[in-house]
């Protein structure tokens, strides 16, 4: 049995760790066989991608952010801080949700 924690989160939410999850398991980006669909609490359709550390899985909403974060990540590993997101348009979602 699966016993991970399930993690909802959009790219604002993103932990360095699990941003560099994401670009070491997508370094070309993710395609559409990797994409997760699934409707949130609130009736809306969500796309995703999963990511998982030991304890927690994670579902990250996908976004032009999150594209731009994931490219942008090799610039910023250095200094282990991402560029500022507030220079980027504003997202559709802002909130994380457990599932």
């Amino acid at each position: 049995m699966n016993n991970l924690k399930r993690v909802i989160v959009d790219y604002k939410k993103l932990t360095p760790e699990v941003l560099k999850l994401l670009v070491e398991k997508y370094p070309d980006g993710y395609g559409d066989n990797d994409i997760i669909n699934f409707k949130n609490h609130k009736g809306e359709s969500i796309e995703a991608v999963e990511v998982s550390t030991e304890d927690t899985k994670y579902l990250v909403k996908i976004s032009s952010k999150l594209e731009y974060t994931m490219a942008n990540f090799d610039d910023t590993e250095e200094s282990g801080i991402p560029e500022p997101m507030d220079k980027l348009p504003d997202s559709e979602f802002s909130d994380s949700e457990e599932e």
